[in-house]
């Protein structure tokens, strides 16, 4: 049986540590073989779960569910509000000029949707060799693929992002950093008031394996 890393618990709230490749939520369009989140939480706990928000498939890190649907709602409306200080880590090609800068480049969901605001801070961690460098970002909203767009128009793709850079290029490198199909982004923390309490939370997952092995070489 799989068992979901718990970051924290208690009678309103569990966040866990998402794996990469698994689901937050059931998909519009499911496979016999999709290892959902919200379903493996749910029987780990025996609790019934609440989505509040939602990780790409490929992105691992912290997500936190309710178990109370007061909770729920409270805490969705916080997200929505852009009240919860999301941080990520995120391996990308290349060294950026700058050590701290921010991406405010309009988005749109598809080709035919309207263009929406959006704001991402990035600071430089370190720069590596092979022309790699891990950074922190900040999405002060909420677009689709928001982080990954911003760096792939900053000039500094995602180390994996076969979305938005060539495949064969991101099968090559992953070969060569041992990480294989791995996209190297992590929701490394969230901070907010807890919905019930209103005491401040700050939920932080380990560093991701691959990230971590990539910061030591």
């Amino acid at each position: 049986m799989i068992s979901l890393s718990i970051l924290f618990q208690d009678e309103w709230l569990v966040a866990i540590d998402k794996p990469p490749g698994f689901l937050v939520h059931p998909s519009d369009h499911p496979k016999a073989d999709d290892l959902v989140a919200m379903k493996i939480l749910r029987d780990q706990i025996e609790e019934k779960i609440r989505v509040i928000h939602r990780l790409d498939q490929p992105t691992s890190g912290v997500v936190v569910f309710a178990t109370n649907r007061g909770a729920a709602r409270k805490l969705r409306e916080d997200f929505e509000k852009r009240r919860v200080k999301k941080r990520y880590l995120a391996m990308v090609h290349g060294h950026p000029s700058k050590e701290k800068w921010t991406c405010h480049t309009p988005l749109k969901k598809t080709p035919d949707a309207p263009e929406k605001t959006a704001r991402t801070s990035f600071r430089v961690l370190e720069k590596k060799t092979q022309q790699l460098t891990l950074i922190e970002a900040f999405p002060h909203s909420g677009r689709f693929h928001q982080i990954r767009r911003h760096l792939v128009g900053s000039g500094h793709p995602i180390v994996g992002d076969f979305r938005y850079r060539d495949q064969n290029l991101c099968k090559e490198f992953g070969e060569k950093l041992g990480i294989g199909t791995r996209m190297l982004l992590q929701a490394k923390s969230l901070e907010f008031c807890h919905p019930i309490t209103r005491n401040r939370l700050v939920i932080e997952a380990p560093t991701d394996p691959s990230i971590k092995h990539l910061t030591k070489s």
